[in-house]
């Protein structure tokens, strides 16, 4: 299912709030643009959210992804507020283990110590 794997997707950990964002954005549109055209959106948005509440707390991505649907079913029909993120050369896997560190707890050594 594609909700299952947009979540999946979207649960990557801690991460900086600006690339949490940008990452919920992209997982909500994923997530609109497979759903059927003869779905009832409200209870897809429902649905979508009761299967995302247990990752809520724990991946700052999914947060956001569920704002923007929380906030599609609660204000009057607007657009949303959805852009993709600029592009920018990234750095390589070196850049990413570095984004990603500065939330991470040192590993222990070989004595298990920190």
């Amino acid at each position: 299912m594609l909700l299952d794997h947009t979540i999946s997707q979207l649960d990557t950990g801690p991460m900086p709030p600006d690339r949490a964002r940008q990452m919920g954005q992209l997982g909500y549109m994923q997530w609109i643009a497979g759903l059927p055209g003869e779905a009832d959106y409200t209870r897809a948005a429902r649905h979508a959210l009761a299967r995302a509440a247990d990752f809520r707390t724990c991946s700052p991505a999914v947060e956001a992804f569920c704002q923007l649907v929380e906030a599609s079913l609660t204000t009057p029909l607007a657009p949303l507020p959805l852009s993709m993120p600029p592009a920018r050369r990234r750095g390589g896997a070196r850049a990413r283990r570095v984004d990603r560190l500065w939330t991470c707890p040192a590993p222990p050594d070989r004595k298990g110590r920190r």
